[in-house]
């Protein structure tokens, strides 16, 4: 996909803070750490547009960009272990959960795994709600470029197993399947 524009909008804490134009929305979920913004700025060919950190739990609200002025990429805050304070760790759960459950316009969530550690409880638990609540959703396992292949398709193996659905390995420091991933946003587009 040719990126004419990727602009961050703001960050929300809350409904009353999202944008409200009903663009169709990609929310990015995984846990703390995964490689959310770095997935983000890869597809976009943007470096440094999502904020990237090797601290986990840098993303501690919900981050809107607006993409060709048609679509939303949606960075979400990660769940697990994250280095912010119990406070603000104990929102982000409520926080993502409302929008995930009550928008509208998001069209395809894409849950994030890390390749060199699998799908874990958290993952698996998120990807039951995603089915629970009868939202599209997609499985990238990332940092993918970390394994040798025979480690890579052992690990993407496994996660396929536990997920249940197909796991598309992704690199963002080679743009490895970066068309694979774009097919499964265009289609959720109907682009």
């Amino acid at each position: 996909m040719r990126i004419e524009s990727a602009v961050f909008i703001k960050s929300a804490a809350g409904p009353e803070h999202y944008p409200i134009d009903h663009r169709p929305e990609i929310a990015f979920i995984g846990r703390s750490n995964v490689g959310k913004s770095s997935l983000i700025n890869s597809l976009l060919g943007r470096q440094g547009l999502a904020r990237t950190s090797s601290t986990p739990g840098r993303t501690q609200l919900i981050n809107f960009f607006l993409i060709n002025e048609a679509f939303y990429f949606v960075d979400l805050p990660g769940y697990g272990w994250a280095k912010a304070p119990e406070r603000v760790r104990r929102e982000w759960g409520p926080r993502v959960e409302g929008y995930l459950a009550r928008r509208s316009n998001l069209v395809l969530s894409v849950l994030i795994t890390d390749s060199r550690q699998g799908a874990t409880s958290l993952d698996l638990q998120m990807k039951e709600w995603l089915i629970s609540s009868g939202k599209p959703f997609i499985v990238i396992a990332t940092k993918a470029d970390k394994l040798s292949a025979n480690k890579l398709k052992a690990s993407l193996s496994r996660t396929a197993e536990l997920v249940k659905a197909p796991v598309i390995p992704y690199s963002s420091a080679t743009g490895r399947n970066r068309e694979a991933v774009w097919r499964e946003i265009f289609n959720a587009l109907a682009l």
